[in-house]
């Protein structure tokens, strides 16, 4: 009997389903930490990712279909999948709600200098120094115009904001009043007030802020970065901020991850830091499983993958 293998507990209501909709399937699980490889080589289905356990999932023979709990997938061993045939869907959009919120969060906290007052508070200092901004009127460049991309533009425009996004393919989108490939990258940030990284880890995005995109934004501007860590050269942001051409950074994600004990970024005052959870909510399991189960009812039918199917070609 194939096997569907999850390393998450799901309720017992969506495990019925599961059965119901595979029912020539045995629903299996086991903890992320505790599963075993024999338990990895022997599932046709695997929900979750255990990279410990990465070598005996593409030398399995059995595994034809992992759907990643992340919507980031570029840690997964991509080429090897591909090369076994096996299919991948991410949890793409179940962060849509809790990213744009974040995003919104650190930059009203940004623009009316609620992070200023916060560290007052914890010295018991009555300061009222600093600046107070408005966000209705500014430019929001939003590069990487997905799922969370869409989701940010929506509440940028309930704020009064103008939008530019930024995408590989350049094609139009709601919510988004013009549209750049990256190419364009030049003429996008010289408008933006605002500049929110979105972008996934490729080849092709690693480092795509560096010096040069940097020295593209406008004198001021603020940058926030939910996207990925290693798609900003890190000494190149701080050289921008020393210099003015940032008024200010926001960052959920970093080059490296815990960021070091030491590093500069910790004690400057105009920077907000938060330790990767712009994506933590506490319907993360609820949404994820409604993907899947999606997914599955296609499967198991013998249809295309309805829900983020990734492109190995595009690597997401």
């Amino acid at each position: 009997m194939p096997t569907i293998l999850t390393l998450y507990e799901f309720p017992e209501e969506q495990a019925q389903q599961i059965r119901e909709i595979a029912p020539d399937y045995e629903l299996k699980s086991a903890p992320i930490k505790e599963v075993t490889p024999e338990q990895i080589r022997e599932a046709d289905i695997l929900v979750g990712w255990n990279r410990k356990l990465e070598p005996d999932a593409v030398e399995s023979e059995n595994l034809k279909w992992v759907q990643a709990w992340s919507a980031g997938v570029d840690y997964f061993p991509l080429d090897r999948l591909a090369e076994k045939k096996v299919l991948l869907t991410n949890a793409g959009g179940v962060h849509a709600i809790p990213i744009s919120e974040h995003i919104f969060a650190v930059l009203l906290a940004m623009s009316r200098n609620l992070h200023g007052n916060i560290r007052s508070q914890a010295l018991g200092k009555w300061d009222k120094s600093g600046s107070y901004g408005e966000v209705s009127g500014l430019t929001m460049v939003i590069v990487g115009t997905g799922h969370i991309g869409r989701a940010t533009a929506k509440l940028a425009k309930a704020f009064g904001m103008r939008t530019i996004g930024v995408r590989h393919s350049g094609r139009p989108e709601d919510q988004i009043d013009e549209m750049y490939r990256t190419d364009g990258i030049r003429e996008a940030f010289a408008q933006g007030d605002v500049i929110v990284n979105i972008l996934p880890l490729t080849d092709e995005t690693r480092h795509f802020f560096d010096r040069e995109s940097f020295g593209y934004m406008k004198k001021g501007s603020l940058f926030i970065n939910v996207g990925r860590g290693q798609s900003v050269d890190t000494e190149a942001m701080i050289e921008a901020l020393d210099s003015g051409i940032l008024s200010g950074a926001a960052l959920d994600v970093f080059e490296q991850e815990p960021l070091p004990e030491d590093h500069s970024l910790w004690t400057r005052e105009d920077v907000i830091l938060t330790p990767h959870v712009a994506g933590n909510t506490d319907h993360y399991n609820v949404r994820a499983a409604e993907i899947f189960l999606d997914n599955l009812r296609a499967f198991v039918q013998g249809n295309t993958l309805p829900r983020n199917l990734v492109d190995y070609s595009k690597k997401y």
